[in-house]
C-alpha cells in the first residue's frame, strides 16, 4: 500500500453517523462473543466457581474449616461455609491473577492482528469507519469482554454459593454486620471493580495486536506479558517500580469490603488502569493509522 493510500484510508471518505458507529459496535460485539474461543473462555472462567464450591464443600464435610483453618487459600475462603455469597469474592480473587487476564488478553490479542490473519481487515476499512474509528470500536468491544467474563465468574459463584452453603446476613472485613442485600450491592461494585482492574491489560494487548499480523503471536505475547509483570511484582528488590505494575493493585478490591469502605488503593487502582489505557491506547492508536494493511 503506497503512502497515498495510507492517507486516503485514514482519512473518512463520507461522513459517518453515530448510528452506523452503533451498528458497527453491534456487529463487533456479536461476532466476537459468537467465537467458540470466547464460548470456551466464559466456560472455564464459568467452572472456576464451581470447582471452587464443590471443594470447600468436600474439604467441610465433616465439619473443619476451609484449608483446615490455616487461613491459606484466596481471601473470604474460610468465610465461604457461613455464607455462600464469600464464594462470590473468593471466585474473582482466584480468577484475577491469572484465569481472567488471560481470557481478556486472548481477546485484545487477537482483535486486530486476527482481522489480519484471516484477510478481513482490509475489508473492514473499506468501509466508511476510519482506522480510529474502527480502533475505539475493537477496544470497547474488548472492555464489553472484561466485564461480560467478570459477571460470569459472579453469577456463576453466586448460584453455587447458593445451592452448597445458606446465604444471609454477612460479616465485613472490619468485623461489622451487614445485611444480604447490601452484601449483594457490594458483590456487584467488587465485580465491577475487578472488570475495571483489566482495561489496562485491554489496552496493552490491542497494542500488541497492532504490532503483528498474526493472531495466535499477538495473543501468546500478550498473555506473556501478563506472567512476566505479574512476577515481576512479586520480587521484593523491585518494590520501587511494582506500583506501577498494572497487576500491583489488582487485589485492592477487598477493601469493598471493609466498615467503612477505604478507598485510596481501589482509586490508585483506577487511576493505573486508566493511565496504561491513554498510553497504550495513544500507542495502538498511532501504529494503527499508520502501518501498512496488506491484508
Amino acid at each position: 500500500m503506497s503512502r497515498a493510500e495510507v492517507v486516503e484510508a485514514v482519512q473518512p471518505v463520507r461522513p459517518v453517523s453515530p448510528l452506523w458507529t452503533f451498528g458497527l459496535l453491534r456487529n463487533e460485539l456479536v461476532t466476537t462473543f459468537r467465537r467458540w474461543r470466547t464460548l470456551a473462555l466464559l466456560a472455564v472462567l464459568a467452572g472456576v466457581p464451581i470447582l471452587v464450591g464443590i471443594a470447600v464443600k468436600i474439604e467441610t464435610g465433616d465439619g473443619s474449616s476451609p484449608g483446615g483453618g490455616g487461613g491459606g487459600g484466596p481471601a473470604f475462603i474460610s468465610q465461604i461455609t457461613n455464607n455462600g455469597l464469600f464464594l462470590v469474592f473468593t471466585a474473582l480473587a482466584a480468577t484475577l491473577p491469572f484465569f481472567l487476564p488471560m481470557a481478556v488478553g486472548v481477546v485484545a490479542g487477537d482483535a486486530i492482528a486476527g482481522e489480519a490473519n484471516s484477510g478481513t481487515l482490509r475489508y473492514l476499512l473499506v468501509a466508511p469507519a476510519g482506522r480510529s474509528r474502527l480502533l475505539l470500536t475493537k477496544y470497547a468491544t474488548v472492555v464489553v469482554f472484561c466485564l461480560a467474563a467478570t459477571l460470569v465468574v459472579a453469577v456463576s459463584a453466586l448460584t453455587v454459593g447458593a445451592v452448597l452453603f445458606p446465604l444471609g446476613d454477612l460479616t465485613t472485613i472490619s468485623g461489622t454486620q451487614i445485611s444480604f442485600a447490601e452484601g449483594l450491592g457490594r458483590a456487584l461494585l467488587i465485580a465491577l471493580a475487578v472488570a475495571a482492574s483489566l482495561v489496562g491489560v485491554a489496552a496493552l494487548g490491542l497494542f500488541v495486536s497492532t504490532l503483528t499480523g498474526s493472531g495466535i503471536a499477538a495473543m501468546a505475547t500478550t498473555v506473556g506479558l501478563l506472567i512476566t509483570v505479574q512476577i515481576l511484582d512479586q520480587i521484593p528488590q523491585l518494590h520501587a517500580l511494582q506500583p506501577y505494575f498494572f497487576s500491583h493493585y489488582w487485589l485492592s478490591f477487598a477493601d469493598l469490603m471493609r466498615e467503612p469502605v477505604y478507598w485510596d488503593e481501589l482509586a490508585k487502582n483506577l487511576g493505573l488502569q486508566a493511565l496504561y489505557a491513554a498510553v497504550f491506547g495513544s500507542a495502538a492508536w498511532a501504529r494503527f493509522t499508520t502501518k501498512d494493511i496488506t491484508a
